[in-house]
C-alpha cells in the first residue's frame, strides 16, 4: 500500500544523544553538536507524492536485513576532527544508500545519463555502473545516454542503453557517451528533458557542469516537474569541494608517476640534466603534490596555490643550480596554472576564453624550459645543460580507472540511484570521510577544494624536495 512521504521518513527519526562529558556541549535541550543540511526533496514541491516499498524487498539477489536501509537520522559529519577547547560544531550530511520506500514505478522510470567537460579516468565506469544498477536493482528497463555533453539533449538522438551493451565500458578510458563543453542553453535542455519523457537525470561532470546542474533542477522545480536530478561529480584536478576526493582522481596520480619517473631518468643520464613535468591542475596543484609524494623522485613542486619567482636570491633557478651542484640532476613538477602570472600575454591572450568560460592558460612547462635555458647560458655560458621536458597532461586523464577508483565509481554510481530512486533530487553523491553521501548541488557547485599550504601535507612537500618558500624576502 502508498504511504505518503511523511509517514515513509517519519519511522525511525527519532535519536538519542550517547552520554558524554564534553563540559562544553549542551545536551541539556537535547541539543546535537551538529546541523544536518537540508536536501531537496520532490515532495518539496509536488505534495501530493505517493511512495512505494523499495523493489529491492524482491530482488533475488538483494535480501535486505535488519540496518539495510538508510533513514533519515543516519548522517555523515563533515567534520571529524574537532578542537575540544571550542564549542563542538559540524554539518551533517544524510547518509547515501537504498530508503524502504521509493517514489518511482521502476517501469515508468525513463533514466537519462549525460558527461560533461573534460575526460577523467573512470567516467566510463561510472555510466556503466548506472545502466547495471538501474537495470539489476530496480528493474529499470529504458535508460539512455545523452551524446556530446549538454547540447546533445536538444541536438542529438539519445541511445538507448542495456548491460549488455555497456558490459565491458570500464575497460576503457574516456566517455563512450562522448562529451564537450559549452553548449548550454538552459530551456531548450529542460524543454527536451520534459519532451522525451525523463524523470531521472544523471549529470556526470566538473564544478562547472555542477553549476549547470543546479540551474536545471531550479528550472525544474519551477516548472514542478517530477524529475530527480542527481550529480556525479568529476574533476581529475580534484577540485571539487566538500567530498574527500573525484574519482580518477588516484588513477591520475598513478599515471602521472610514470612521467616523473621518465623524467628522473633523462635527467640522470645527461650532464646538468633537469626534467620537467607539467600535470594537470588549473586552480588547485592537487595531482602534482600527491605525485611528488608518492614519487620521491622530484626536487622541486610549483602549484597554482603558491607564487614563486625565476631569478635572485632564493629564487627557482637559484634552487635547481644549486641541486645540479649537488647531485647533478633535478626534476620539477609544475601544475598547469602556476606561475600563469609570470608569462608574458599580448592583449588577445588575457582576454581568450575556453568553450566553458575559463581563461585560456599558457603552457607553464614549455616556457620554464625556454627561461631556464636562456638564463643558464648568461650565468654559465661554457658549461652544458639539458632540459627534457615531458607533457602527460592528457595521458593522465584519459586511461581507465584503477581498481580503487573502480570501487568508487561503483559507490558513487549506487549511492546516486538510491538516493534518486527515493524522491531526493537536486543533489550530488560522493564520499565524505570515507562514507558516501547525499550534498545539495548548490553546495558542491560553489565550494572549492584548493590545496591548503598551511596544512601538512604542504610541509611534507617541502620536507621531501627542501625547496624554499620561493617568498621574496
Amino acid at each position: 500500500m502508498a504511504v505518503s512521504y511523511t509517514e515513509a521518513t517519519n519511522a525511525g527519526t527519532e535519536f538519542h544523544l550517547a552520554d558524554h562529558n564534553l563540559s562544553n556541549t549542551d545536551t541539556s535541550a537535547n541539543t546535537l553538536p551538529f546541523s544536518t543540511v537540508k536536501l531537496p526533496h520532490l515532495i518539496d514541491y509536488l505534495h501530493d507524492l505517493q511512495a512505494h516499498p523499495n523493489p529491492l524487498e524482491h530482488n533475488q539477489f538483494y535480501h535486505p536485513t535488519d540496518g539495510f536501509y538508510i533513514t533519515e537520522s543516519d548522517v555523515i559529519l563533515r567534520h571529524i576532527v574537532q578542537d575540544l577547547s571550542s564549542p563542538l560544531h559540524s554539518a551533517a550530511y544524510h547518509r547515501a544508500g537504498p530508503r524502504n520506500r521509493v517514489f518511482f514505478d521502476p517501469s515508468q522510470t525513463r533514466a537519462a545519463i549525460v558527461t560533461c567537460g573534460g575526460l577523467c579516468p573512470g567516467m566510463n565506469t561510472v555510466i556503466r555502473e548506472l545502466v547495471v544498477a538501474l537495470w539489476d536493482l530496480y528493474g529499470v528497463r529504458q535508460i539512455f545516454g545523452i551524446k556530446s555533453g549538454y547540447r546533445g539533449f536538444y541536438s542529438m538522438e539519445p541511445v538507448e542503453l542495456n548491460p549488455k551493451l555497456v558490459h565491458n565500458w570500464h575497460k576503457s578510458g574516456g566517455t563512450a557517451l562522448e562529451t564537450s563543453r559549452g553548449g548550454f542553453d538552459l530551456q531548450k535542455i529542460v524543454d527536451a528533458i520534459q519532451d522525451r519523457g525523463f524523470n531521472q537525470v544523471y549529470i556526470i561532470g566538473g564544478d562547472g557542469t555542477m553549476r549547470g546542474a543546479v540551474n536545471i533542477f531550479d528550472e525544474i522545480c519551477r516548472r514542478k516537474l517530477k524529475i530527480s536530478v542527481g550529480g556525479i561529480p568529476k574533476t581529475v584536478d580534484n577540485d571539487v569541494g566538500i567530498i574527500d576526493r573525484s574519482f580518477g582522481f588516484q588513477t591520475a596520480v598513478e599515471t602521472a608517476l610514470q612521467a616523473i619517473s621518465a623524467a628522473n631518468v633523462e635527467a640522470e643520464s645527461a650532464v646538468n640534466g633537469i626534467g620537467i613535468v607539467k600535470l594537470m591542475g588549473r586552480s588547485t596543484g592537487h595531482i602534482a603534490l600527491h605525485a611528488t609524494l608518492s614519487s620521491r623522485d622530484v626536487d622541486c613542486c610549483l602549484i597554482p596555490e603558491t607564487d614563486f619567482y625565476l631569478e635572485g636570491k632564493g629564487g627557482l633557478f637559484e634552487f635547481l643550480e644549486q641541486q645540479l651542484k649537488d647531485t647533478g640532476h633535478a626534476v620539477l613538477v609544475v601544475a598547469e596554472g602556476a606561475g600563469q602570472n609570470l608569462i608574458p600575454r599580448t592583449d588577445a591572450q588575457k582576454e581568450e576564453k575556453d568553450e566553458s568560460g575559463n581563461p585560456v592558460f599558457l603552457d607553464v612547462g614549455g616556457w620554464l624550459k625556454s627561461e631556464l635555458k636562456k638564463w643558464w647560458e648568461r650565468e654559465h655560458p661554457d658549461e652544458l645543460l639539458t632540459v627534457k621536458y615531458i607533457d602527460p597532461t592528457y595521458m593522465i586523464r584519459a586511461v581507465p580507472a584503477n581498481a580503487t577508483d573502480s570501487l568508487y565509481c561503483t559507490l558513487v554510481a549506487h549511492s546516486a540511484i538510491h538516493g534518486v530512486m527515493a524522491g531526493y533530487t537536486g543533489f550530488v553523491s560522493g564520499p565524505i570521510n570515507d562514507s558516501f553521501a547525499y550534498i545539495p548541488l548548490e553546495e558542491v557547485a560553489q565550494a572549492k577544494n584548493g590545496v591548503d599550504v598551511k596544512d601538512h601535507k604542504w610541509a611534507w612537500v617541502r620536507s621531501i624536495t627542501n625547496q624554499p618558500d620561493f617568498a621574496r624576502k
